[in-house]
């Protein structure tokens, strides 16, 4: 993650460096990566595996310094290549940042998957924050034993009780990552919230809106790409088409729904999203095409944009 980095006008207590959220599927860091940037960004849901790719998201506090979140998936167990890719993502990103960010929930016990996290996060030569997320959802008095059981599994240099989706303990998050980072000029400019392209954004935002919608057994096999995105000649109008694929006939008819009522949800849901971005309005036409087991498709995950990033 070697990058040159710019001026910041001789300010000699700036701060700049890589920070990653580390957790089990499901525990807000797509929401708390929204929450601290301001953007909409990650998509977000209940679904695991909701995050695929490594995403780079900057907050600049021009006096303070310069964060870049790397979002990775959710720790799990691969299933298929997909599965591969994503692991080798959270792997190669905690050799790469300066500061390691790991969610939890506040719950007493510790979880198998959190234990094996733990094991992942045992001989990391970075600093690791415990962030304990949805605190807003117990008791204060409750967090004293939640904090004590994550002790005994792991060597932490804070620990930050917050709530990604209403706010609180966000801004104590973001003064404690500052504090762990090194000296040094600015990676992006000022202005810049996210290394993503609008039309990544935008078909991240239709495939957040198809978690939403569907069926738990549809979701996991849904890839969207955007086939065109342009505005439209004399208007103040984005016309946009994108297609979802799927692995199945069977999961073509779900996503399209009765007289394609479902399709109509997910393009009505997106759109309503891609015009607060883009702060236009938008003509969204949507298509459902199926590509058989692509999950464990080397071309087809390349196509999908789950491929390796190029040394530059």
């Amino acid at each position: 993650m070697e990058m040159d980095k710019l001026e910041t006008g001789g300010n000699p207590g700036f701060k700049s460096g890589f920070v990653t959220m580390i957790g089990r599927p499901n525990v807000g860091k797509s929401t708390l990566l929204n929450r601290l940037t301001g953007q909409k960004i990650a998509i977000t849901s209940n679904k695991p595996q909701t995050t695929r790719n490594r995403i780079k998201t900057v907050y600049t506090d021009e006096e303070k310094g310069q964060i870049v979140f790397v979002d990775t998936p959710g720790i799990h167990k691969a299933k298929n290549r997909l599965g591969e890719f994503m692991m080798k993502q959270v792997r190669e990103t905690l050799g790469d940042v300066d500061l390691v960010l790991w969610l939890v929930e506040p719950k007493t016990k510790v979880l198998e998957e959190d234990k094996k996290i733990a094991n992942a996060l045992a001989n990391i030569d970075q600093p690791l924050i415990l962030v304990i997320n949805k605190a807003d959802t117990v008791p204060r008095g409750t967090l004293l034993p939640v904090i004590e059981a994550y002790r005994k599994i792991g060597n932490f240099a804070e620990i930050v009780p917050i709530s990604a989706y209403k706010g609180s303990g966000c801004k104590d998050l973001l003064e404690t990552i500052f504090k762990y980072l090194p000296y040094g000029p600015a990676f992006y400019d000022a202005d810049t919230v996210t290394d993503q392209t609008e039309r990544e954004i935008v078909s991240e935002i239709i495939r957040e809106k198809s978690l939403y919608a569907l069926q738990d057994e549809v979701p996991h096999g849904i890839a969207v790409t955007v086939e065109k995105m342009h505005p439209r000649k004399g208007r103040h109008l984005m016309d946009i088409e994108a297609t979802i694929y799927c692995e199945r006939e069977s999961h073509k008819g779900i996503i399209i729904g009765k007289k394609g009522a479902m399709l109509k949800r997910i393009g009505s849901d997106a759109r309503y999203e891609i015009e607060k971005m883009l702060e236009m309005k938008v003509d969204l036409k949507l298509w459902v095409k199926v590509r058989k087991n692509w999950r464990d498709n080397p071309a087809q995950l390349k196509n999908f944009g789950y491929t390796e990033e190029e040394d530059e």
